[in-house]
Protein backbone atom coordinates (compact mmCIF):
# COMPACT_ATOMS: atom_id res chain seq x y z
CA UNK A 1 0.00 0.00 0.00
CA UNK A 2 0.97 3.56 0.15
CA UNK A 3 0.10 4.05 3.29
CA UNK A 4 2.74 2.84 6.12
CA UNK A 5 2.77 2.50 9.86
CA UNK A 6 4.19 5.90 11.23
CA UNK A 7 2.84 8.21 8.15
CA UNK A 8 2.60 11.09 8.97
CA UNK A 9 -0.80 12.16 7.04
CA UNK A 10 -3.30 15.02 6.01
CA UNK A 11 -6.91 13.17 5.82
CA UNK A 12 -8.64 13.67 2.25
CA UNK A 13 -12.24 14.63 2.61
CA UNK A 14 -12.60 12.92 -0.92
CA UNK A 15 -11.32 9.33 -1.04
CA UNK A 16 -11.35 8.14 -4.47
CA UNK A 17 -11.95 4.74 -6.01
CA UNK A 18 -9.68 5.08 -8.37
CA UNK A 19 -11.42 3.62 -11.46
CA UNK A 20 -14.49 5.35 -12.23
CA UNK A 21 -14.97 7.88 -15.06
CA UNK A 22 -13.91 10.85 -12.91
CA UNK A 23 -11.11 9.50 -11.63
CA UNK A 24 -9.89 7.83 -15.10
CA UNK A 25 -10.21 11.52 -16.05
CA UNK A 26 -8.25 12.71 -13.30
CA UNK A 27 -10.81 14.52 -11.41
CA UNK A 28 -11.17 12.30 -8.34
CA UNK A 29 -13.23 14.46 -6.25
CA UNK A 30 -15.66 13.95 -8.49
CA UNK A 31 -15.36 10.18 -8.30
CA UNK A 32 -19.13 7.94 -8.28
CA UNK A 33 -17.73 6.16 -5.03
CA UNK A 34 -16.83 8.86 -2.85
CA UNK A 35 -20.37 10.46 -3.68
CA UNK A 36 -22.39 6.89 -2.66
CA UNK A 37 -23.18 6.79 1.11
CA UNK A 38 -20.47 9.91 2.44
CA UNK A 39 -21.25 8.61 6.06
CA UNK A 40 -20.32 4.84 5.88
CA UNK A 41 -16.76 3.20 4.43
CA UNK A 42 -16.56 2.20 0.72
CA UNK A 43 -17.67 -1.22 1.65
CA UNK A 44 -20.95 0.23 3.44
CA UNK A 45 -19.71 -0.89 6.59
CA UNK A 46 -19.16 1.75 9.79
CA UNK A 47 -16.25 0.98 11.88
CA UNK A 48 -17.76 3.22 14.77
CA UNK A 49 -20.15 2.40 17.34
CA UNK A 50 -21.33 3.69 20.78
CA UNK A 51 -21.03 1.78 23.99
CA UNK A 52 -24.35 0.40 23.18
CA UNK A 53 -23.26 -0.73 19.75
CA UNK A 54 -25.39 1.44 17.69
CA UNK A 55 -23.54 2.55 14.42
CA UNK A 56 -21.88 5.89 14.36
CA UNK A 57 -21.83 7.45 10.92
CA UNK A 58 -18.13 8.69 9.44
CA UNK A 59 -18.46 12.42 8.59
CA UNK A 60 -17.11 13.29 5.31
CA UNK A 61 -15.35 10.12 5.47
CA UNK A 62 -13.14 11.11 8.05
CA UNK A 63 -14.87 11.17 11.61
CA UNK A 64 -11.98 13.33 12.24
CA UNK A 65 -13.50 14.61 15.38
CA UNK A 66 -11.89 11.82 17.55
CA UNK A 67 -8.96 10.41 18.70
CA UNK A 68 -9.07 7.47 16.17
CA UNK A 69 -10.54 7.45 12.65
CA UNK A 70 -10.80 4.69 10.58
CA UNK A 71 -10.76 6.40 6.75
CA UNK A 72 -10.29 4.73 3.18
CA UNK A 73 -6.34 4.39 1.90
CA UNK A 74 -7.34 7.03 -0.48
CA UNK A 75 -8.38 9.19 2.28
CA UNK A 76 -4.54 9.31 3.82
CA UNK A 77 -1.87 11.18 2.32
CA UNK A 78 1.45 10.91 3.54
CA UNK A 79 3.64 14.22 3.76
CA UNK A 80 6.87 15.08 4.98
CA UNK A 81 7.62 14.22 8.91
CA UNK A 82 8.35 18.23 9.35
CA UNK A 83 4.98 19.75 9.55
CA UNK A 84 3.01 20.84 12.10
CA UNK A 85 -0.09 18.30 12.88
CA UNK A 86 -2.28 21.11 13.79
CA UNK A 87 -1.07 22.86 10.25
CA UNK A 88 -1.33 20.16 8.28
CA UNK A 89 -4.85 19.66 9.07
CA UNK A 90 -5.76 23.32 7.98
CA UNK A 91 -4.24 22.44 4.95
CA UNK A 92 -6.35 19.22 4.22
CA UNK A 93 -9.33 21.71 4.25
CA UNK A 94 -9.51 25.13 4.08
CA UNK A 95 -6.05 26.02 2.21
CA UNK A 96 -6.72 23.05 -0.50
CA UNK A 97 -10.38 24.47 -0.96
CA UNK A 98 -9.11 28.22 -1.60
CA UNK A 99 -6.02 27.78 -3.14
CA UNK A 100 -7.22 25.02 -5.29
CA UNK A 101 -10.12 26.78 -6.16
CA UNK A 102 -7.59 30.33 -7.85
CA UNK A 103 -4.89 27.84 -8.85
CA UNK A 104 -6.60 24.40 -10.03
CA UNK A 105 -10.07 25.64 -11.19
CA UNK A 106 -9.65 28.68 -12.38
CA UNK A 107 -6.31 28.74 -13.42
CA UNK A 108 -6.02 32.71 -12.32
CA UNK A 109 -3.64 34.60 -14.88
CA UNK A 110 -0.26 36.51 -13.57
CA UNK A 111 -1.86 40.64 -13.40
CA UNK A 112 -5.10 39.59 -13.49
CA UNK A 113 -7.80 41.06 -10.87
CA UNK A 114 -9.76 38.92 -8.60
CA UNK A 115 -12.50 39.41 -6.73
CA UNK A 116 -13.42 37.31 -3.02
CA UNK A 117 -16.31 37.60 -1.32
CA UNK A 118 -16.18 36.24 1.88
CA UNK A 119 -13.07 36.14 4.10
CA UNK A 120 -13.55 33.10 6.25
CA UNK A 121 -10.82 30.37 6.41
CA UNK A 122 -11.60 29.37 2.65
CA UNK A 123 -11.66 32.88 1.11
CA UNK A 124 -8.45 33.64 2.79
CA UNK A 125 -7.10 31.04 1.01
CA UNK A 126 -8.57 32.11 -2.58
CA UNK A 127 -7.05 35.69 -1.84
CA UNK A 128 -3.48 34.26 -0.83
CA UNK A 129 -4.07 31.79 -4.10
CA UNK A 130 -4.71 34.89 -6.18
CA UNK A 131 -1.50 36.41 -4.21
CA UNK A 132 0.36 33.25 -5.37
CA UNK A 133 -1.00 32.82 -8.77
CA UNK A 134 0.49 36.84 -9.29
CA UNK A 135 -2.89 38.83 -9.47
CA UNK A 136 -2.07 42.39 -9.67
CA UNK A 137 -5.31 43.55 -7.65
CA UNK A 138 -7.12 41.30 -4.49
CA UNK A 139 -10.57 43.21 -3.31
CA UNK A 140 -11.89 41.24 -0.64
CA UNK A 141 -15.75 41.68 0.39
CA UNK A 142 -16.96 40.69 4.22
CA UNK A 143 -19.08 42.26 7.04
CA UNK A 144 -16.87 41.93 9.68
CA UNK A 145 -13.78 44.39 10.46
CA UNK A 146 -11.72 41.41 11.77
CA UNK A 147 -12.11 39.68 8.52
CA UNK A 148 -10.89 42.66 6.41
CA UNK A 149 -7.85 43.12 8.68
CA UNK A 150 -7.16 38.91 8.01
CA UNK A 151 -7.82 40.09 4.77
CA UNK A 152 -5.19 42.46 4.64
CA UNK A 153 -2.32 40.07 5.91
CA UNK A 154 -3.23 37.75 3.40
CA UNK A 155 -2.68 39.51 0.81
CA UNK A 156 -5.77 41.67 -0.59
CA UNK A 157 -4.88 45.04 -1.82
CA UNK A 158 -8.55 46.63 -1.31
CA UNK A 159 -10.88 45.71 1.09
CA UNK A 160 -14.88 46.60 1.26
CA UNK A 161 -17.24 46.07 3.61
CA UNK A 162 -20.59 44.46 2.48
CA UNK A 163 -22.80 46.53 4.29
CA UNK A 164 -21.79 50.12 3.06
CA UNK A 165 -23.65 49.70 -0.01
CA UNK A 166 -23.95 47.48 -3.59
CA UNK A 167 -20.80 45.54 -3.47
CA UNK A 168 -21.30 44.56 -7.66
CA UNK A 169 -21.13 48.58 -8.32
CA UNK A 170 -18.33 49.52 -5.91
CA UNK A 171 -15.69 46.63 -7.73
CA UNK A 172 -17.08 47.41 -11.34
CA UNK A 173 -16.50 51.15 -10.63
CA UNK A 174 -13.13 50.45 -8.64
CA UNK A 175 -11.74 48.33 -11.39
CA UNK A 176 -13.55 50.22 -14.35
CA UNK A 177 -15.30 47.43 -15.68
CA UNK A 178 -15.02 44.55 -13.43
CA UNK A 179 -12.78 41.82 -12.23
CA UNK A 180 -11.38 39.23 -14.43
CA UNK A 181 -12.27 36.49 -11.51
CA UNK A 182 -14.45 36.42 -8.74
CA UNK A 183 -14.98 33.64 -6.05
CA UNK A 184 -17.55 33.24 -3.74
CA UNK A 185 -16.63 32.05 0.09
CA UNK A 186 -19.67 31.60 1.56
CA UNK A 187 -22.49 29.86 -0.02
CA UNK A 188 -25.24 32.50 -0.67
CA UNK A 189 -27.32 33.02 -3.82
CA UNK A 190 -27.04 36.79 -3.18
CA UNK A 191 -23.37 36.47 -2.94
CA UNK A 192 -23.05 34.39 -6.06
CA UNK A 193 -24.94 37.17 -8.20
CA UNK A 194 -22.46 39.48 -6.21
CA UNK A 195 -19.52 37.53 -7.56
CA UNK A 196 -21.21 37.17 -11.18
CA UNK A 197 -21.81 40.77 -11.64
CA UNK A 198 -18.63 42.09 -10.68
CA UNK A 199 -17.00 40.38 -13.11
CA UNK A 200 -15.66 42.40 -16.48
CA UNK A 201 -17.35 40.70 -20.18
CA UNK A 202 -15.89 37.47 -20.54
CA UNK A 203 -14.60 37.22 -16.96
CA UNK A 204 -15.14 34.01 -14.71
CA UNK A 205 -17.03 33.33 -11.46
CA UNK A 206 -16.07 29.90 -9.12
CA UNK A 207 -18.49 29.45 -6.33
CA UNK A 208 -16.21 27.56 -3.94
CA UNK A 209 -19.02 28.21 -0.51
CA UNK A 210 -21.46 25.46 0.02
CA UNK A 211 -24.98 27.06 -0.53
CA UNK A 212 -28.42 25.26 1.09
CA UNK A 213 -29.24 22.44 -0.83
CA UNK A 214 -32.83 24.19 -1.87
CA UNK A 215 -31.39 27.69 -2.19
CA UNK A 216 -32.01 28.98 -5.80
CA UNK A 217 -30.00 32.04 -7.41
CA UNK A 218 -31.31 34.33 -10.65
CA UNK A 219 -29.25 35.69 -13.58
CA UNK A 220 -30.19 37.13 -16.84
CA UNK A 221 -30.09 34.00 -19.21
CA UNK A 222 -29.20 36.47 -22.13
CA UNK A 223 -26.53 37.82 -19.87
CA UNK A 224 -24.79 34.79 -20.83
CA UNK A 225 -23.83 34.58 -24.35
CA UNK A 226 -24.40 38.35 -24.74
CA UNK A 227 -21.32 38.56 -21.94
CA UNK A 228 -19.59 35.37 -22.83
CA UNK A 229 -18.89 35.18 -18.53
CA UNK A 230 -18.76 32.00 -17.46
CA UNK A 231 -19.83 30.56 -14.11
CA UNK A 232 -18.43 27.59 -12.33
CA UNK A 233 -18.32 25.88 -9.29
CA UNK A 234 -15.09 24.65 -7.28
CA UNK A 235 -15.72 21.08 -5.32
CA UNK A 236 -12.12 20.71 -2.98
CA UNK A 237 -10.41 23.08 -4.99
CA UNK A 238 -11.08 20.67 -8.02
CA UNK A 239 -7.56 18.86 -6.27
CA UNK A 240 -5.77 15.83 -7.18
CA UNK A 241 -5.33 14.97 -3.23
CA UNK A 242 -2.23 12.58 -3.22
CA UNK A 243 -0.64 15.28 -5.43
CA UNK A 244 -1.77 18.77 -4.36
CA UNK A 245 -1.71 17.96 -0.84
CA UNK A 246 1.66 17.56 -0.61
CA UNK A 247 2.47 20.43 -3.14
CA UNK A 248 0.56 22.73 0.00
CA UNK A 249 2.45 21.17 2.62
CA UNK A 250 6.11 22.01 0.68
CA UNK A 251 4.71 26.01 -0.81
CA UNK A 252 3.97 26.01 3.29
CA UNK A 253 6.96 24.77 4.69
CA UNK A 254 9.05 26.92 1.80
CA UNK A 255 7.27 30.15 3.44
CA UNK A 256 5.23 30.71 0.01
CA UNK A 257 1.79 29.79 1.81
CA UNK A 258 0.67 31.49 5.08
CA UNK A 259 -1.02 28.80 7.39
CA UNK A 260 -0.14 29.96 10.79
CA UNK A 261 -1.90 33.15 10.67
CA UNK A 262 -5.29 31.08 10.15
CA UNK A 263 -4.91 29.04 13.20
CA UNK A 264 -6.59 31.93 15.57
CA UNK A 265 -7.00 29.74 18.42
CA UNK A 266 -6.37 25.93 19.50
CA UNK A 267 -9.01 24.07 21.62
CA UNK A 268 -9.06 20.62 23.43
CA UNK A 269 -11.39 18.20 22.62
CA UNK A 270 -13.87 18.43 24.69
CA UNK A 271 -14.91 22.38 24.15
CA UNK A 272 -15.24 21.50 20.79
CA UNK A 273 -18.33 23.24 21.10
CA UNK A 274 -17.35 26.38 22.43
CA UNK A 275 -14.65 26.62 18.82
CA UNK A 276 -18.04 26.00 16.83
CA UNK A 277 -19.30 28.72 18.34
CA UNK A 278 -16.34 31.08 17.84
CA UNK A 279 -16.76 29.85 14.07
CA UNK A 280 -20.09 30.66 14.06
CA UNK A 281 -19.65 34.37 15.70
CA UNK A 282 -16.78 35.24 13.08
CA UNK A 283 -14.79 35.50 15.99
CA UNK A 284 -11.74 32.79 14.53
CA UNK A 285 -9.85 32.27 11.00
CA UNK A 286 -9.88 28.96 11.99
CA UNK A 287 -9.53 26.99 15.34
CA UNK A 288 -7.63 23.69 15.59
CA UNK A 289 -9.11 20.68 17.80
CA UNK A 290 -5.96 19.29 19.69
CA UNK A 291 -6.14 16.24 20.86
CA UNK A 292 -3.70 15.67 23.81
Amino acid sequence: GRVRPGDRVILNFRPNCGWCAHCSRGQPVLCNGADSERWLLFDGTARLHTTAGRDLNHFARTASFAEYAVVPESGAVPVRDDVPLDKAALIGCSVMTGVGAVINTARVEAGSSVLVIGCGGVGLNCIQGAVLAGAERVIAVDLKANKLEYAKQFGATDVLDASEGDTAARVLELTGGGVDYAFEAIGLSTTIVDCYESTRLGGTTVVVGMAPEDDMMTIPALSLPRTEKVLRGSWYGSARPWLDLPKMVELYMGGRLQVDPLVSRTYPLDEINEAYEALDRGDVARSVLLMD
